[in-house]
């Protein structure tokens, strides 16, 4: 079993509160969940309305499926004109790696 995760640190552009910042960010979660069928979620910066971290996981039976998943996710990151993709941290590890 391969395990892939990514971890995406973006910069929101012209937000001025939380309700603003759930209204940008949470279609991109369901986005990504719906498009690539992993699991995603908002992770990190949840205070801030300015920042957002969005994580995504994999579990497949395949090392080449959950590479392409995981590169084919962060260039769906990258692309987004509405934020600013500041960094990305992602991993891939075989089960009994853990």
């Amino acid at each position: 079993m391969w395990i892939g995760w990514i971890e995406f640190d973006f910069l929101l552009g012209d937000v001025h509160s939380l309700k603003q910042k759930r209204s940008l960010v949470r279609p991109m979660v369901t986005e990504m969940h719906r498009k690539f069928g992993v699991s995603v979620a908002e992770v990190d910066h949840l205070d801030l309305h300015r920042r957002a971290g969005i994580g995504a996981s994999i579990v497949a039976a395949d090392r080449t499926h959950v590479t392409d998943v995981v590169d084919r996710l962060e260039r769906h990151g990258a692309s987004r004109p509405e934020v600013h993709l500041v960094s990305v941290r992602r991993r891939i590890i075989r089960a009994d790696e853990i």
